[in-house]
């Protein structure tokens, strides 16, 4: 048995943030407007009912600015702009307006850690030594002999320093090098890329998603990383060696919190922080009292945690512990980076999964096409554009099967395009698409909806405490509470019926996660689950 931990709802009425459901949006494949083969802004707007009628309050997009797409966005040349291939700002008003017309928020990639090598700000940096913005990057000389400045390793393979022969010294990339890394040291770049908030928050954005943050700083004395001891072949060669100087330095805090000041200028502005860490390193990055951080730093330990009930207990359980006073938590199952939801537990485990990520106390993020079981798409090699894969073939750390265009309907397109898709649709025939789910009232999107509806009903599931935390044989359960109002969660996380005992306090069902039986009838001490379901009972 674990109990989880956790207050009541937050003091005053809770934040929007806090007592909704976050979607994200991977434009290039969420709909194309034009016949391109690339998704854009005019196609999020045509979609915007379908994400109103799904339910979630806010849209993570992300970047949509101008790139070379050397890393399809994440290579940003210029901070202030749409991309062409999106549309225009015109394009981005219009979206953002018809967003907040029906209720849901928008939130923005935000890419602080590095720029494109095209960004007018990188071409003035390596043109000469002493430019104006040659410190706006990490420039360095190398070793005697030729050698980089240090043995630091780019996360796409390969060494992270590139030597630029215009001035004959190296620049840092912590990615590919076509994507230099700004230097936050510097007050100039702090103080322009703050601006790039201030410019989409006088646009009327209602918060970012900060890329990256944990790699903001390196070692300034450029220490070697230690080798890795656990390393074997098959694995990243990113992780050859442990990242002690690269990652989570101690001065991105003041960053972090000079961010939340801005941020906090506007009123009702939420940030949320990407950094892939241990528990306890990750709770930095809610700030301290008198130097706030993130509301949200993301919480991606769902995303590798064994699917067992122990293991899931456990890790609740350690997250709630490790939480500062008044700190809020969140939840995601998938990204734009990491293996589909469907493809890790299956699909009839999905069904399970969509129960826990959205009755579980903290905010919920979806990523697209989970709601319908979208799986990988195996991509044949003449088609990979990964630039991970295309560097480190073989090992299977390409996330093009995971960025392949939402199905909307049946075809070879899907609804998606008019033209040539940028990634091929899967295969066609499997029933994952919009429409096909649209029309079975016992889908995975219609469990989706239900969920996502009795959150809005039931405050207990929003914005409640959670407790009783339990793995017991193939089940997990706990209890989510607000005021008076008690409710138990059960999940079968095996493929054999169970029996979760009540200690005689019947309740009354819910929802199940198959949406089969009577809604509202009585459960008596003993709740029976079927393989792999889930429920939900009031008490």
């Amino acid at each position: 048995m674990q109990d989880g931990a956790g207050p009541d709802a937050p003091s005053g009425s809770p934040a929007w943030w806090q007592a909704g459901a976050i979607y994200q949006i991977y434009p290039r494949s969420f709909q194309d407007s034009n016949g391109d083969g690339v998704g854009d802004l005019a196609g999020i707007s045509a979609r915007l009912d379908y994400l109103a009628e799904l339910g979630v309050d806010a849209v993570w997009i992300s970047p949509v600015y101008p790139s070379p797409m050397a890393d399809f966005g994440y290579d940003v040349s210029d901070y202030c702009s749409i991309g062409p291939r999106f549309g225009t700002l015109a394009d981005f008003d219009a979206m953002l307006a018809a967003a907040h017309a029906r209720n849901l928020k928008v939130i923005l990639d935000y890419v602080p850690n590095h720029s494109s090598d095209r960004h007018p700000w990188f071409e003035q940096s390596r043109s000469s030594r002493d430019n104006p913005k040659r410190d706006w990057y990490v420039w360095r000389d190398g070793k005697p002999g030729g050698e980089p400045p240090s043995n630091w390793l780019s996360e796409f393979g390969g060494p992270a320093w590139t030597r630029d022969e215009t001035t004959n010294q190296w620049y840092y990339h912590a990615y590919l090098p076509s994507q230099p890394d700004l230097n936050w040291r510097n007050p100039q770049v702090r103080q322009a890329m703050l601006d790039v908030l201030r410019f989409w928050l006088d646009r009327g954005v209602d918060g970012f998603r900060v890329d990256a943050i944990h790699h903001l700083f390196e070692d300034e004395a450029l220490r070697d990383n230690p080798a890795n001891p656990d390393w074997r072949p098959g694995m990243s060669p990113a992780r050859r060696v442990v990242r002690v100087h690269t990652m989570d330095q101690p001065e991105v805090q003041d960053v972090v919190a000079a961010m939340r000041r801005v941020a906090d200028a506007y009123g009702g502005r939420v940030l949320i922080g990407e950094a892939y860490l241990p528990i306890p390193r990750m709770m930095a990055y809610y700030g301290r009292p008198d130097a706030p951080g993130f509301q949200l730093p993301f919480n991606f330990h769902l995303l590798s945690a064994p699917w067992t009930p122990a293991a899931i207990a456990a890790l609740i359980g350690e997250y709630e512990a490790a939480l500062p006073f008044g700190a809020w938590p969140n939840w995601v199952l998938g990204n734009h980076d990491r293996s589909r939801l469907a493809s890790r537990i299956g699909p009839a485990q999905a069904r399970v999964a969509a129960m826990l990520l959205l009755t579980l106390r903290g905010t919920p993020t979806i990523y697209q096409g989970e709601e319908i079981g979208m799986v990988d798409v195996q991509i044949p090699p003449a088609l990979v554009k990964d630039p991970w894969e295309r560097r480190v073939p073989g090992l299977g750390l390409g996330r093009d099967p995971v960025r392949t265009p939402m199905p909307w309907k049946c075809g070879p397109k899907g609804g998606f395009t008019t033209g040539e898709p940028w990634l091929p649709l899967g295969p066609a025939g499997t029933g994952i698409t919009v429409a096909g789910q649209e029309r079975d009232p016992r889908s995975l999107l219609a469990l989706y909806r239900a969920l996502l509806r009795l959150r809005r009903t039931e405050p207990a599931l929003s914005v409640g405490s959670i407790g009783n935390v339990r793995a017991s044989g193939s089940v997990l359960s706990y209890q989510r509470q607000l005021g008076a109002r008690t409710l138990l969660v059960a999940l079968n996380l095996g493929n054999e019926p169970q029996t979760r005992t009540l200690h005689g306090a019947g309740g009354r069902l819910l929802l199940s996660s198959t949406l089969d039986g009577p809604v509202g009838h009585h459960v008596d001490d003993a709740l029976r689950l079927g393989p792999n379901e889930g429920a939900v009972v009031a008490f």
